[in-house]
């Protein structure tokens, strides 16, 4: 993705941070608020890395909201049960990772359109995550698994939550990968013509399950840190988030019909969305208020990725 595409998102956020900057400057601006801010974009920026290659490749996802409740519960599972806390972050992940497999094998296996795959898996990974948690909230022992979404850091220097340095180093790689690489070069090719890339010699079928299995993979890292976030798993966190993080991608510059989009674009609507929510809250908004804002906010990305679209054919 070039520098010159990341320009709309980034003064889109640039506008939206000074806007509630002027309307609450003491509270916004603080150091502990700009921690706030930087520690809720770790989970949408998460499934936002995954989402980009699904996106990127004419596909989308809708089971992200649901997975990420479930690998919570999964990660707070494995805590009761005496798993230590990297081999119980790593359970959430494959939780994860093990749906985003299911659904690039059904949407290749059966040629299904994705949008409705997904939205199958959706309501499959949400039931899921209930019937383990049995209808309720899994508490676990204290470790330190719950420090990495701390939002004053233990260590000073770190000046914002680990998890939101691991966010961004995550989102170095996959950047890399998607813009760098065979597979980043194959993804591109499918999304803007996939009977095209086909014909290239691209095994399409196993370039798209690779694509849901790390959606799915960065869901689940997302469910992780949503549990180390909350000290709980809940089967009924994420609802919905899975629209945030479209949304994301969409602000960031990726267009539904395939073949434009990256990584960096991805992260800055994260954090748009996380400052236009923080925003929000500080001055008192309904929430109602913000799922419109935020409900409009997506409409009007998809219409500028239609009139870019047309521009370009």
């Amino acid at each position: 993705m070039r520098i010159a595409s990341l320009l709309g998102p980034l003064i889109g956020l640039v506008l939206v941070s000074a806007f509630f900057a002027v309307l609450e400057p003491d509270t916004f601006l603080s150091t502990y608020n700009l921690q706030t801010i930087a520690a809720q974009t770790v989970i949408v920026g998460l499934g936002a890395i995954g989402m980009t290659f699904v996106i990127v490749s004419a596909g989308i996802d809708l089971s992200p909201g649901s997975v990420i409740a479930l690998a919570s519960v999964v990660t707070a599972l494995a805590l009761r049960d005496g798993w230590s806390p990297s081999m119980s972050a790593l359970a959430g992940v494959a939780s994860g990772a093990a749906f985003g497999l299911v659904n690039g094998a059904l949407i290749t296996g059966l040629r299904v359109v994705p949008f409705i795959v997904t939205l199958g898996t959706m309501g499959i990974a949400r039931g899921m995550a209930t019937w383990l948690a049995g209808e309720q909230k899994i508490d676990a022992p204290p470790h330190w698994l719950a420090s990495v979404m701390e939002k004053t850091p233990s260590h000073a220097w770190l000046l914002v939550a680990p998890g939101t340095w691991i966010m961004f180093g995550l989102a170095v790689v996959a950047g890399f990968v998607l813009t760098r690489t065979v597979f980043g070069v194959q993804t591109y090719a499918i999304g803007s013509n996939e009977s095209t890339a086909r014909l290239c010699g691209v095994r399409v079928p196993r370039v798209k399950i690779i694509i849901y299995t790390l959606a799915g993979l960065f869901a689940g890292l997302a469910g992780v840190m949503q549990y180390a976030r909350l000290t709980v798993g809940d089967p009924t966190t994420a609802l919905g988030k899975e629209l945030d993080i479209i949304a994301a991608v969409v602000i960031g510059g990726a267009s539904l019909e395939g073949g434009v989009g990256g990584i960096g674009g991805s992260i800055i609507g994260a954090f748009l969305m996380s400052v236009l929510a923080d925003g929000c809250t500080l001055t008192g908004v309904p929430n109602y208020v913000q799922e419109i804002v935020i409900g409009t906010i997506i409409v009007v990305a998809v219409a500028v990725d239609r009139v870019r679209s047309r521009r370009r054919a």
